[in-house]
């Protein structure tokens, strides 16, 4: 949704990244093989990262816009409404610290080393601008602000970290003329979200969605999504920095949450 939203509204080059060879390749193919460069790689790797960097440096020299978007979902506790504590505690326990952290770094130091790799890439970039400063966009989550009981400690906690951490890397980089934004999304068509939205008692393909659910009574679309990052990366979001934009139909405001 992303890599459409830009190859459609005038980027020149786009390099996705991700393990998944084969689903890069479909990608590229799908939008345009031209502007959309697939490249393999795994954002938890720092070796990776730098090595995707140094194939970009060599090819271009410079970025103007850095989205981290990898994530994953955590293991989720049992309902304690209906849980001893001795059940609650020894579920909890049966998922590994090792499994806990993991989620950690993908979706909280992944993205700090993604900027880093790029961050010289993207000082460079200024020079190719047109009054538009570069920027780091990293896919947040409402999980990241919410309070909701029965959600993932991991995941949730994981992105309220990659948040503030963005506010700090935008506080830190300013002097470098390189800003650091956030997406906060809610329930949005995507593979990672699927199993969630399915839960919502939606229609039968999960997207008409009860208003005491989510008040926009529909889970997020491609048009969404675009319509966010068009604005973020260009020249109508050139003044953010150190923002976070909520993209949840409204669905933060219904649940017990912190903001």
């Amino acid at each position: 949704m992303l890599t459409r939203a830009l190859a459609f509204n005038g980027a020149r080059r786009i390099y996705i990244v991700g393990r998944r060879a084969s689903i890069l390749t479909q990608a590229a193919a799908s939008i345009d093989p031209e502007i959309v460069i697939p490249v393999p790689g795994d954002v938890t790797s720092q070796s990776s990262l730098l090595d995707v960097a140094a194939r970009v440096e060599k090819e271009v020299g410079f970025v103007n816009l850095v989205i981290a978007n990898a994530g994953i979902m955590g293991p989720r506790p049992l309902p304690t409404s209906s849980t001893s504590i001795a059940a609650y505690r020894a579920h909890a326990l049966s998922t590994p610290i090792e499994d806990f952290t993991h989620i950690y770094a993908t979706n909280t130091s992944s993205v700090y080393y993604t900027a880093l790799a790029f961050l010289d890439l993207l000082h460079k970039g200024n020079e190719h601008s047109a009054g538009v400063q570069s920027q780091v966009l990293a896919t947040s989550s409402i999980g990241g602000f919410s309070r909701l009981s029965g959600a993932s400690f991991a995941y949730s906690s994981s992105k309220a970290a990659v948040t503030h951490m963005c506010k700090m890397m935008s506080t830190a980089w300013g002097v470098y003329g390189v800003r650091c934004n956030v997406l906060g999304m809610g329930l949005v068509e995507t593979e990672l979200a699927r199993g969630v939205i399915g839960g919502l008692g939606g229609g039968e393909d999960g997207r008409v969605i009860a208003r005491e659910v989510i008040p926009a009574q529909r889970t997020g679309n491609e048009e969404d999504v675009a319509g966010a990052v068009l604005y973020v990366a260009g020249r109508a979001g050139a003044y953010l920095n150190g923002c976070v934009v909520m993209v949840d139909g409204g669905r933060l405001g219904v649940l017990p949450s912190t903001y």
